[in-house]
Order: C-alpha cells, then sequence, then structure tokens
C-alpha cells in the first residue's frame, strides 16, 4: 500500500551559526528552503543551531556574530516569520532536557558509529594518540542533540545533504527505542534529499566553500563583487572562440541566478565566443541584481539587532507552545510526575496499563518497514505489511489507532482498498476490534 500523507507535512532545517553565508549557501539551502516553506500544506520549524556551534568553536563573540549574521540572511532573504517557526536553539529549554531523556535510551555502541566521531578517531590512530584525544562530548553526543532537535518538533522530513543522513537514521533509532519502551510519542523522520539543489562552484571550479577559500560573500559591496568575479578562473580561449558551457564555473553561476531564456541565450552567446571579460561582466550584472534589494534589507537588520532578537523571542514563544507541553508528556512518560497524583497503588496501576495493547514499528533486513499490534501480554494479534517509508506504516497504525473503517477479509485487514495487515493466528476479527477500541477510550 501507498499510504496517503499526513495532511500538514512538517519540515524542519537546522542552520549552525558558523561564519558569514556565501553565495553557494544561498542558492543551495537558504533560496529553496524559503520557496519551500510557501507551500501549500507544509508546516517550517528553522532555527539557528547555537548549541551545536560551541562544539567546534570556543570564541563566544564568533557565536554570537555569525548567529546574527545568519539570522539577518534568512530574513533578508525573504523568511516570513509568521508563516513559520524561526527560532534560536538555546531559547527551548525543552530541547537539552529532551536531550538527556533520549540519552538515556540511546546506545553507546550507536554512537560509536557516528561519521564525525569515527573520524576523528580514525585520525588520532593513525597519528598514534589515544583515539579520544581531543574529542569533546559534545562532538560525542552531536546525534543525539539533533535527534532532540528534530523529534521535540515531530518533523516528517528534514531536508539534509548526503553527509548527514547517517544522523537522520540515528534519530529514527532513538526514536524508536523510545517508543518501543514507553509507547508511540515520537514521529520518525525521513531525510529528504533534493538531487535538483545546486550545489555552486567557486572561484577555482571545485565546490564552493569556506573550507576551499573560493567564496562569493552573499552581501559583499557592488565594487568587492565585480572584483571577486573577475577573479573567477577561466581558459584561455580568446573572444571570438567558441566556449564550452557545461563544466565552466562562470556559466554555472549565471544559470543559478537566471530564467531558462536568459540560461540559453548565455549558453549561444559561449557558442559563438563570448569573451571572458563580457561573460564576467554579465555575471557580476545578474548576481547584482539579485542580490542588491537583499544586502538592503541585510544591511539594516544587522544595524537593528533589537530587532532581530524581538522576532526571535517571538518565534521561541511559539516553539515553545508545541515542545513545552510535549516535554510534559514525555516526563510523564518516563516517570518524572507529581508525587501527589498516587492515587492508587502502583501495582493496580501497573495492572491497567499492562492491559492496552501496543502498536510496534520496526525495520526489517530488507529495507522494509513494519508494524504489529500486541496484546497486553505480548501475544501478536495483527501484523503489518511491508511498507516503502516508515511514514507509510505510521499512516497505517495512526488510521487504526483513530478508529478509521476497515474491512476483515479472509483473515487480512484492508484499508482504503489496499491490504496493510494479517491478522495472527487464532485472532479473530472480535477480537482485533476490540483491541484498537481500547485506543479510544
Amino acid at each position: 500500500m501507498s499510504a496517503s500523507k499526513p495532511s500538514v507535512q512538517r519540515v524542519l532545517t537546522g542552520i549552525k551559526p558558523s561564519g558569514t553565508p556565501h553565495l553557494g549557501n544561498y542558492a543551495g539551502a537558504i533560496r529553496p528552503a524559503i520557496a519551500a516553506s510557501r507551500q501549500a500544506g507544509v508546516e517550517s520549524f528553522y532555527f539557528l543551531a547555537d548549541y551545536h556551534a560551541l562544539i567546534s568553536t570556543t570564541d563566544p563573540l564568533r557565536v554570537q556574530r555569525s548567529t546574527l549574521e545568519i539570522a539577518a540572511t534568512w530574513l533578508a532573504a525573504g523568511l516570513d516569520t509568521s508563516h513559520v517557526w524561526f527560532y534560536r536553539q538555546s531559547d527551548i529549554p525543552e530541547i537539552p532536557e529532551l536531550t538527556w531523556l533520549l540519552s538515556c535510551v540511546a546506545g553507546k555502541g550507536l554512537l560509536n558509529r557516528a561519521h564525525a566521531y569515527k573520524a576523528a578517531v580514525d585520525k588520532n590512530t593513525a597519528e598514534g594518540v589515544d583515539p579520544d584525544a581531543g574529542v569533546n562530548m559534545g562532538l560525542y553526543m552531536y546525534p543525539v542533540l539533533m535527534a532532540a532537535d528534530i523529534l521535540m518538533f515531530k518533523a516528517h522530513t528534514v531536508p539534509v545533504g548526503r553527509d548527514q543522513i547517517q544522523h537522520i537514521e540515528m534519530a529514527r533509532d532513538i526514536a524508536g527505542s523510545f517508543n518501543h519502551l514507553y509507547g508511540e510519542h515520537f514521529v520518525l523522520p525521513e531525510a529528504a534529499i533534493d538531487a535538483s539543489v545546486a550545489t555552486l562552484p567557486g572561484l577555482d571550479g571545485r565546490k564552493m566553500s569556506k573550507s576551499y577559500d573560493n567564496t562569493i560573500p552573499l552581501f559583499c559591496s557592488p565594487t568587492e563583487l565585480k572584483k571577486v568575479i573577475y577573479s573567477i578562473v577561466t581558459d584561455s580561449k580568446a573572444p571570438g572562440e567558441p566556449k564550452d558551457a557545461d563544466g565552466s564555473a562562470l556559466f554555472e553561476l549565471y544559470q543559478a541566478f537566471s530564467s531558462a531564456e536568459e540560461t540559453r541565450a548565455m549558453r549561444t552567446a559561449f557558442e559563438e565566443g563570448i569573451a571572458w571579460g563580457e561573460a564576467k561582466q554579465a555575471l557580476s550584472d545578474k548576481i547584482e541584481a539579485s542580490v542588491a534589494p537583499m544586502r538592503e534589507k541585510y544591511q539594516a537588520l544587522i544595524a537593528d539587532p533589537a530587532q532581530i532578537e524581538k522576532l526571535l523571542h517571538e518565534g521561541a514563544a511559539k516553539a515553545r507552545a508545541i515542545a513545552t507541553p510535549f516535554l510534559g508528556e514525555l516526563r510523564r512518560a518516563v516517570g518524572l510526575r507529581s508525587l501527589a497524583e498516587v492515587a492508587r497503588p502502583a501495582a493496580a496501576a501497573e495492572k491497567t496499563k499492562a492491559a492496552l495493547p501496543q502498536f510496534k514499528q520496526y525495520r526489517e533486513a530488507d529495507g522494509r518497514f513494519h508494524f504489529k499490534l500486541v496484546d497486553a501480554g505480548g501475544g501478536l494479534l495483527l501484523q503489518g505489511e511491508g511498507f516503502a517509508s516508515p511514514r507509510d506504516a505510521g499512516t497505517v497504525v495512526s488510521a487504526l489507532k483513530q478508529g478509521s473503517a476497515f474491512e476483515v477479509k479472509d483473515a487480512t485487514l484492508w484499508l482504503d482498498g489496499a491490504k496493510v495487515a494479517t491478522l495472527a493466528e487464532g485472532v479473530d476479527e472480535a477480537t482485533l476490534r476490540a483491541a484498537l477500541a481500547a485506543f479510544g477510550e
């Protein structure tokens, strides 16, 4: 079955304050994310991951300045805070508390396999020093904090680069462990990889990256922008000689800021031998036309940090309206409860709890996602089919919990015209319906 998606999709994006954004950040992440936030049926969460920044820097002024610049960039680029959740990670105290709750169910073996930690250990081993030399617990626990960021707001999808897929899988594993122990509280998130998102080349033709020192600052002055663009490395073909647009950093940059018609015209100009200086001037004009309005807004925001602070406080209040009651639910689930609520013997409470059936979701070795319904004693009542994604399996579980209409034919359960599960041997329809009715009580 290809189960229908939830009517509202929650998408969460973390933005680490690590320096001033460049043109590649804008075209590859900021611009498409803001466009996606305007889609119908989407709830978008954007947060400044300042806790994460502390893992790699001990300069407090750098963290503060970078947070200001990153926030101003997103706002100047058109992020509408009235339609999204835009907040600073450190303004949500529920996140570090959730991090601890998740730490108590996260396996050390799982964290040992995190790419960043393994890379640090491998480097130390190769250099003949202690494997954990220079490794702080922030780096080691990074995946748990990231899981808390995601799970707190029940995000369905998290747009990430391919190097971050492992962190989403780890968040799913940790959420699954918690759900197994304490009931279905967390949505299992999925990584969203958009192959169409632009990866812009830098001045030397390699991927634009601060580590390569080949970036084009997003909000530099028009004079500096032109100077930087004129430094883009090109070949030695003279004016009039045909030039290859494919593989040209200059052409790729032009394409990222132009319409399809403008891009076709520039490709033709390359084929007809446009001079490199003329092409660079065209690129400079094109980028300046796109950036100038944002630059003006950015400079105004940087000059008024109190306005950004106000928006972040409003965003935090909006986010905490979700986080605070949800954390209360989670605290209660793990047993952090008021003693005044103890109104009956613990044994009676445990008996009542044990009387409830339970759904369990898991992933098989074939990569398919399954669920099963078990009774109070752990006996199997219903076995779900294999689904392509955890969202598909979760949608069916949610529908059954909420009392959606279904049919049972020849020991198989059908929902919306599709086979979704099989009754366990010896279980009849009446027993199944009685078990499902418990979720509505």
